[in-house]
């Protein structure tokens, strides 16, 4: 039986959750200058997870369990889907050298830039769902290989070095030599010039577009309400500048991260595909999905210490100076 696409919610939902959005983001942007600690992401994750699990206790009273249940499992699969984002700016910030203190810039006018592009994209796939059926059968196709392309990828890393679209930014950005302070733009010698963190900006949301890719597919195995799939969505995007700062530091540690990912990517492509013949209940996928995180956290932690414990038993003449 096919699944439709729900646009019944009231269009004083869609002003009310936008209103809190840009409301958030307004506060977030009239904090001072500079590097974010721990502390400080630590806050900002959880006062984003609670407004998220709020908006869902919302979304429960006026449309009941079953849409509560289809956005918590959005809501963690693309928070989850979010981390292999984190991944990819922490190279992108190393790469380009950003300073700490202008890092919570970039990434928030990044994550306002990725709002606009994933509404266009949701609303395209929306489109498309509703008009092409069979295309839901295209998106689960995608998500299986991408899973299986990420398992079987999982020790590769990106090489920004030889990236192409980077080597057509950096050809088309007239460009300072170096930054200038918080700046995205300066003049210079009589002209407008873009500044390194510009570039950095533009890079991060082709990033997030990319995985956007992956991500947006990935909803529409969870549930067809178009708006479930937009707010899981952007919610899971306004977390992820904390997340940022909260996980940067150890990110490198989770080494069964992206086994866990392509799982959860495998996962929800069979879902898509079977859906028509056999819907596994919403609370299942949660659970599974959860179960998946979990799982490849743990694996990761253990990993860990068993690669301190070696290295604490290594004795001293084992050791190789560096030559």
């Amino acid at each position: 039986m096919r699944a439709h696409f729900s646009m019944e919610t009231p269009i004083s939902f869609w002003i009310a959750f936008h209103g809190i959005v840009f409301a958030v983001l307004a506060v977030d942007l009239c904090r001072k200058p500079g590097e974010v600690s721990f502390r400080e992401a630590s806050v900002w994750t959880a006062i984003w997870v609670a407004l998220s699990l709020a908006f869902n206790a919302v979304v429960w009273r006026m449309r009941g369990t079953g849409p509560a249940l289809e956005f918590l499992t959005g809501y963690v699969v693309e928070y989850s889907l979010s981390v292999d984002n984190v991944l990819v700016f922490v190279l992108i910030m190393d790469y380009f050298r950003v300073p700490g203190a202008y890092q919570h810039r970039v990434l928030f006018w990044g994550v306002f830039g990725a709002i606009m592009l994933r509404g266009g994209m949701i609303a395209l796939g929306v489109a498309l769902v509703q008009r092409f059926h069979w295309i839901l059968y295209l998106f689960g196709i995608f998500l299986v290989v991408t899973g299986i392309k990420m398992f079987l990828s999982r020790g590769e890393t990106v090489d920004l070095k030889n990236n192409r679209i980077l080597a057509l930014c950096q050809r088309w950005m007239p460009l300072t030599p170096d930054y200038r302070g918080a700046h995205f733009l300066a003049r210079e010698g009589g002209r407008w010039l873009f500044t390194p963190l510009a570039l950095v900006m533009v890079f991060v949301n082709f990033i997030d577009l990319v995985f956007a890719v992956d991500s947006i597919p990935a909803i529409f195995a969870i549930t067809r309400d178009g708006f479930i799939v937009y707010t899981s969505n952007i919610c899971a995007i306004l977390g992820l500048r904390s997340l940022y700062f909260l996980i940067s530091g150890a990110v490198q540690r989770l080494v069964h991260l992206k086994t866990g990912l392509a799982l959860v990517l495998f996962l929800v492509g069979v879902k898509m595909l079977i859906a028509d013949w056999w819907a596994p209940p919403i609370w299942g996928a949660l659970l599974a999905v959860l179960l998946i995180l979990g799982a490849s956290a743990v694996a990761s932690l253990v990993a860990e210490r068993r690669k301190r414990r070696d290295r604490l038993r290594e004795s001293p003449s084992d050791r190789r100076l560096p030559s």
